[in-house]
C-alpha cells in the first residue's frame, strides 16, 4: 500500500502520519513495524523517522493467518470489480458469503480464497457487505484488515450505500413510497422476523420499476440494516418477496426469495474517489418478469 505525503504533512513521524492521517491503530503500526514493513521512497524505517512532501510512504502488510474453515475451494468468482486495497464480487444464489455451521465446505469466500492463492494475495476473508445465501448479488470484500477497518467505519457512517431489486407478489398501491416500521424477533425464533412497535427503527425506500399480471419488480433502498429487512416489510405490507415461503411468498418460478443487491456505491478508503458497481438481475429473477 502506498502513499504520496502532501506538502502539509512535511516533518511528520512516520508513526504519527499512520495514527492521524491515515487512522491506523496501534495494533496495526505495532504489527508492520516489527517486519520491516515500513518503507520511505524504497528504504525500510523505522517509525521515528520523518516524512517529506513527496515522499512515497510504502506500507507491507504481513500474511494473515487463515481460519481453519477457509480452505480454498477451486470455483469460479465473479468479479466486477478489483483494485490493491478492495474487491467487489457478484454472489449467485444458494452460495453462503462466508463459512457456519450450515455452511461449511464451499462459500463464497473458499472460493475468493483460491483466487487470492492463485494470484498471490496473502491475506484472510474481510468481507465489509454480507448477503444472505440465497440472496445474489453484490458483495463488498476488503483486501486487508487495515482497508476493512477504514470501510467499516464508512459503513458506520453511512457513506456504503447498496441498492437492491425484488419481484413481490401482485400490484402495490403507491407505486413509489416508504415503508416506516419496526422489526423485532419473531418470539420463539432465532431466525424470523416481524413487524414489531417494540423492535429496532426500520425504513425501506422503493419504487415499482416493472409490473407483470402477477407481481412486481421493484427497486430499493435502505436507510437502516435490519435482519431480513425487506422481507419482513414487504411482507407486512401484503406484497411478500416471490418465493420467499418463510414470510408469505408464494413458490412459483423460482426456488429462492426473489432479492438481489444490483448496486453499490462508497468513498474508496485510500483514493477518496468514487467507486460505483452494478450487478444484473439473474435468470431465475428476469424469468419471473417477462411478460
Amino acid at each position: 500500500m502506498k502513499f504520496k505525503i502532501d506538502p502539509k504533512h512535511d516533518g511528520m513521524l512516520v508513526r504519527d502520519y499512520l495514527y492521524h492521517v491515515r487512522a491506523f491503530s496501534r495494533r496495526m503500526v505495532k504489527v508492520i513495524k516489527y517486519d520491516e514493513g515500513i518503507l520511505i521512497n524504497g528504504s525500510p524505517v523505522t517509525v521515528r523517522a520523518k516524512v517529506a512532501a513527496g515522499d512515497e510512504l510504502r506500507i507491507q502488510f504481513p500474511a494473515e493467518v487463515r481460519g481453519r474453515h477457509l480452505a480454498s475451494v477451486h470455483k469460479p468468482v465473479n468479479i466486477l470489480y478489483e483494485d490493491d486495497e478492495v474487491i467487489i464480487l457478484n454472489k449467485p444464489p444458494f452460495l453462503a458469503t462466508i463459512p457456519s455451521v450450515h455452511h461449511l465446505d464451499d462459500t463464497l469466500g473458499n472460493r475468493l480464497m483460491a483466487y487470492y492463492d492463485h494470484h498471490g494475495i496473502p491475506f484472510t476473508l474481510h468481507v465489509v457487505t454480507r448477503l444472505d445465501a440465497d440472496t445474489s448479488g453484490v458483495v463488498l470484500v476488503a483486501k486487508n484488515r487495515y482497508v476493512h477497518s477504514l470501510l467499516a467505519k464508512k459503513q458506520e457512517e453511512g457513506e456504503v450505500h447498496q441498492t437492491y431489486q425484488a419481484v413481490v407478489e401482485g400490484h402495490l398501491k403507491a407505486k413509489k413510497g416508504t415503508i416506516d416500521a419496526p422489526i423485532d424477533r419473531a418470539p420463539g425464533s432465532i431466525i424470523e422476523r416481524r413487524v414489531d412497535p417494540k423492535g429496532k427503527n426500520a425504513v425501506t425506500y422503493y419504487e415499482v420499476v416493472e409490473e407483470t399480471e402477477e407481481t412486481s419488480l421493484v427497486h430499493i433502498r435502505l436507510e437502516t440494516g435490519r435482519t431480513h429487512q425487506i422481507r419482513v416489510h414487504f411482507n407486512d405490507v401484503g406484497h411478500s418477496l416471490r418465493g420467499d415461503s418463510l414470510y408469505g411468498g408464494i413458490k412459483k418460478g423460482i426456488n429462492r426469495q426473489a432479492l438481489h443487491c444490483n448496486s453499490i456505491r462508497f468513498p474508496h478508503p485510500i483514493s477518496g474517489h468514487e467507486v460505483y458497481v452494478e450487478a444484473p438481475l439473474p435468470e431465475d429473477m428476469k424469468n419471473l418478469i417477462i411478460k
